[in-house]
């Protein structure tokens, strides 16, 4: 009898390990490979849900800079506009300022740089519509150049000669200030009319611009003026080509004072004469 159970028992433990037949191996396989699979499907969705977050999160960051630069260019252009606006404004309120005078009297200061040569002269000048202009030089030495709406006239006390031109051949970079009375249309004057942060105002609060004159590029740089609040044009820069500079600076101006047409008239001294030139500048 215990031989019996023995063998039976050995035979059921036989049997316990006997290895598996190919169906099963092969079912185990099939069920580890789908594992695997899964997993790497797994990992490649969390791959792509992090490549995704990566994009939104950048993505972000790029449409607050495209905000940045469009509200940039915005700022940018608005003081753009209101710098266009001041120079309008401003330009044309100088335009009726003078438009409206009928004479005008001013201390007047210039100073010339050029190659080699630099002085400053002062005295006191004239204006009176139409178009008639008095400059009359105390310092250094007395000088005078003024024109009576058809010709202009220099003439240094002392010397013997004086000279005069037509107005119309007239080049003298001053000449333009007869048109001040009158004829002022600044933006039309002057190409290119803008504002001129650059350079600073003799005066605080003053308006600085700048522009070429019209028809004088080939000779003239650009001109600048300033302004005062009140409109009135206290100080005139012509830098010319080859690096010449010209300042004209106003003070103690009166406007719509009694002037003598007289004044505008030239009559030479005994014993001086009157010889006509193409050109004539003080």
């Amino acid at each position: 009898m215990p031989s019996r159970n023995v063998q039976r028992s050995t035979q059921q433990s036989a049997l316990s390990i006997q290895p598996r037949n190919d169906d099963q191996s092969d079912g185990l396989e099939e069920e580890q490979l789908s594992d695997v699979v899964e997993r790497e499907q797994d990992i490649h969705s969390m791959s792509s849900t992090n490549k995704l977050c990566t994009a939104l999160h950048a993505s972000a960051p790029m449409k607050l800079c495209s905000l940045f630069l469009a509200l940039f260019a915005l700022l940018l252009a608005v003081p753009s506009q209101a710098a266009d606006t001041k120079v309008f404004d401003v330009a044309h309120a100088a335009d009726d300022h003078y438009n409206n005078l009928k004479s005008f009297k001013a201390d007047f200061t210039e100073i010339y740089q050029g190659p080699g040569i630099s002085r400053n002269e002062s005295g006191t000048l004239w204006l009176k519509k139409p178009g008639r202009m008095r400059w009359e030089y105390r310092q250094p030495r007395e000088k005078l150049f003024l024109t009576d709406s058809h010709t202009a006239f220099f003439y240094v006390p002392g010397e013997r000669q004086a000279r005069k031109t037509a107005i119309k051949n007239l080049d003298d970079i001053r000449s333009p200030l007869r048109y001040l009375l009158g004829k002022t249309k600044l933006e039309k004057e002057l190409d290119g009319l803008s504002l001129a942060p650059d350079i600073t105002p003799i005066t605080t609060g003053d308006t600085v611009m700048r522009g070429i004159p019209k028809g004088m590029k080939d000779r003239i740089s650009f001109v600048v003026l300033e302004i005062t609040p009140a409109y009135q044009i206290t100080r005139i820069v012509i830098q010319e080509v080859d690096g010449t500079t010209t300042e004209f600076r106003f003070s103690n101006m009166e406007e719509n004072v009694p002037v003598q047409d007289s004044l505008f008239r030239f009559t030479p001294p005994p014993g001086v004469e009157v010889i006509e030139q193409s050109q004539i500048a003080p």
